[in-house]
């Protein structure tokens, strides 16, 4: 009877060990699942501030081009009108 609750007392003490190491990898592995959500989360943000910087100098570029392209044709109208003058 004393040597069934010796092997009783031997598998609980093994089962909980067994189960404290399944928690602590567990827990670790939550801490690793919240470190790379944060991770992800920074990503997230330095794309978006990456994607928002690009836009901006897109437009900037696109406006200089506008710009430049107003003035070719104004010195083209001016240039047609010269020649047109002097004939």
């Amino acid at each position: 009877m004393e040597n069934i609750n010796n092997i009783t007392v031997l598998f609980g003490s093994l089962i909980s060990v067994l189960l404290s190491v399944v928690a602590y990898f567990i827990k670790q592995l939550h801490t690793d699942f919240k470190r790379m959500e944060k991770d992800l989360v920074e990503v997230k943000t330095m794309a978006l501030i990456i994607k928002t910087e690009f836009k901006s100098g897109n437009d900037l570029l696109n406006q200089k081009v506008e710009y430049l392209e107003k003035r070719v044709s104004n010195i083209e109208l001016i240039i047609l009108k010269n020649h047109d003058n002097e004939k």
